[in-house]
């Protein structure tokens, strides 16, 4: 098992902080007129938003986050980390496709669907693979973190999917646009938070107790047992 390095943890934590950071102060430059309960988040980095660049920052830098964590975080194994690592190029190419003043994007909206499908599916991405528990047939494999065992994995993404499916319907028939996909955007972001400490903390009890004693304990003098299998010194008793 491989250790997750100080830099994936803070990185894990400054991706739902820049995120809401961001959204934070660009809705404090927008008009009286912005509502965040029903004025999505791609307005605030739209081609008619008061200083787009600040929104544009910060899904910049959320995608190099995910893209970080992707890299880093062996635990998950190949399938989650790829869909990972997907999620943070699609957020980061949000910043090419920005919403029109007038009308819709078709360009964005696949992209923002691409962005948050990916981060909705990556819990489950490997928990079909790894097992929902420590390994019968393996007992001397280290159990695998609980953010990626099977249950926990599958049910993250079921919960995932059911916020960008209310995110969905909100834009197609609600009023509360903004609200809905402010409440996907921190759920999805938290996530990679969640399985970076999980394997973080699973390194570091398999650290801890993965030592194994192989052969007679040495004194504290340091001075090593005689071999039992080697003869003893002296004459030979049989000579």
């Amino acid at each position: 098992m491989r250790a997750v390095p100080n830099w994936a943890v803070a990185t894990a934590v400054a991706a739902p902080l820049v995120l809401v950071a961001g959204w934070t102060v660009a809705e404090a430059r927008q008009p009286a007129g912005y509502d965040p309960i029903r004025d999505t988040i791609s307005e605030l980095a739209g081609h008619d938003a008061v200083d787009a660049w600040i929104m544009i920052t910060s899904l910049v830098l959320l995608g190099c986050c995910y893209l970080a964590i992707a890299v880093v975080l062996h635990a998950a194994g190949l399938p989650s980390r790829f869909l990972l690592a997907v999620a943070g190029v699609a957020t980061i190419a949000l910043v090419a496709f920005p919403r029109p003043t007038v009308g819709g994007s078709v360009s964005h909206g696949i992209t923002a669907t691409v962005a948050v499908l990916a981060l909705a599916l990556w819990p489950a991405g490997s928990a079909l693979r790894l097992p929902r528990g420590r390994d019968a047939a393996h007992p001397a494999a280290p159990e695998p973190p609980w953010a990626f065992r099977r249950a926990v994995g599958l049910s993250a993404t079921v919960v995932l999917l059911a916020l960008f499916g209310w995110f969905a319907f909100e834009v197609t028939s609600g009023s509360r646009t903004g609200l809905a996909e402010r409440v996907t955007a921190v759920a999805v972001s938290l996530w990679p938070l969640l399985a970076v400490l999980s394997a973080r903390r699973a390194h570091l009890a398999w650290t801890a107790g993965g030592a194994v004693a192989v052969g007679p304990e040495l004194p504290a003098t340091g001075v090593v047992p005689p071999d039992p299998l080697r003869p003893s010194p002296g004459p030979d008793r049989l000579a």
